[in-house]
């Protein structure tokens, strides 16, 4: 038996926090979503997007250390910490590694926990059926936590949780209804998320330069006719001196002479202008009245295709 990759159940976006007794809230992570895959024999880790992250993160492999079921499929954040706190920066350094071999000499400087939050398939048969309750339950009988794997730990006081996460600057919380289904590929208020931070994946369309090497990202979202606008730049994040470097070799072969934003941007006149190839995400506060990003700051390039990222 092979288990087919399924797209996530994912929350949508909420100002205010719910009410009532069927409400739970969970720490949003900071990392990367993985849902894992066990047939009994076979491993494999599928990211929300549906591309195979398996060679990356190998400590997750031998799902029967952490879990006594006999086929699974667990769902959940894969992150690494950074000052105690989950870094998505750290963990696209593991994510976006191409070779066993680059995976083996990162693995013991970036170590990475999985944390796991629902079950979609449990022993032969799907429990996405069953209620968030339940599927709970399932988890605490088949999980056997360990220092890779953890269960993510669920709340009643919603608003109590989510001061505690803004005191910690941490990304945000989850509110799920304990009643609801798992829906495949479904996205609606049966989960929903408030964040401290606004993030979005953004395309770039442009550098700029401080003593020959980049200092900062001219970013852009596509519209629904495929132009892209421009919505702010930004240099500040958790770009190192080396990932500075790096991205001005990598632009170097990207140059183009034409402007590939459908708006003008701030710093026409110092940026040098690449083919819309990279993406990058970014937390930001708010959308200003230009349609730019307020205080844009960079986390880390990712494998995102730049048609995904719309306005």
């Amino acid at each position: 038996m092979q288990l087919e990759p399924i797209i996530p159940f994912e929350p949508v976006s909420t100002d205010r926090l719910p009410e009532g007794e069927e409400w739970i809230a969970q720490v949003k992570w900071d990392g990367v979503r993985m849902l894992t895959y066990y047939d009994g024999k076979e491993t494999r880790l599928i990211n929300r997007r549906l591309n195979e992250r398996t060679m990356q993160y190998p400590e997750l492999i031998d799902v029967r250390a952490y879990c006594s079921a006999e086929s699974v499929i667990l769902d959940g954040e894969i992150v690494a910490l950074e000052g105690m706190k989950p870094s998505f920066h750290q963990v696209m350094k593991r994510d976006g590694l191409r070779s066993e071999q680059k995976v083996r000499t990162v693995q013991p400087h970036i170590p990475i926990v999985y944390m796991i939050f629902d079950v979609l398939f449990v022993n032969g048969e799907w429990v996405t059926g069953q209620s968030l309750r339940q599927r709970q339950q399932i988890l605490e009988q088949i999980i056997h936590p360990v220092p890779q794997v953890q269960l993510v730990p669920s709340y009643k006081e919603i608003r109590g949780l989510y001061e505690v996460v803004k005191q910690h600057q941490l990304e945000g919380i989850v509110c799920k209804d304990l009643n609801s289904v798992y829906a495949i590929r479904g996205k609606d208020r049966r989960w929903m998320k408030k964040k401290l931070f606004q993030d979005t994946v953004a395309v770039v369309g442009g550098v700029t330069y401080r003593a020959g090497t980049v200092n900062a990202l001219l970013l852009g979202l596509y519209d629904e006719e495929g132009k892209l606008w421009y919505i702010g730049h930004a240099g500040a994040g958790k770009m190192t001196v080396q990932d500075w470097k790096t991205v001005t070799k990598k632009v170097e072969q990207l140059r183009m002479d034409n402007k590939p934003f459908a708006n003008n941007p701030e710093r026409s006149k110092e940026a040098t202008w690449i083919e819309p190839v990279l993406t990058v995400k970014v937390h930001f506060m708010e959308w200003t009245n230009n349609r730019t990003l307020r205080q844009p700051s960079i986390q880390s390039f990712v494998d995102i295709s730049p048609q995904e990222c719309r306005l």
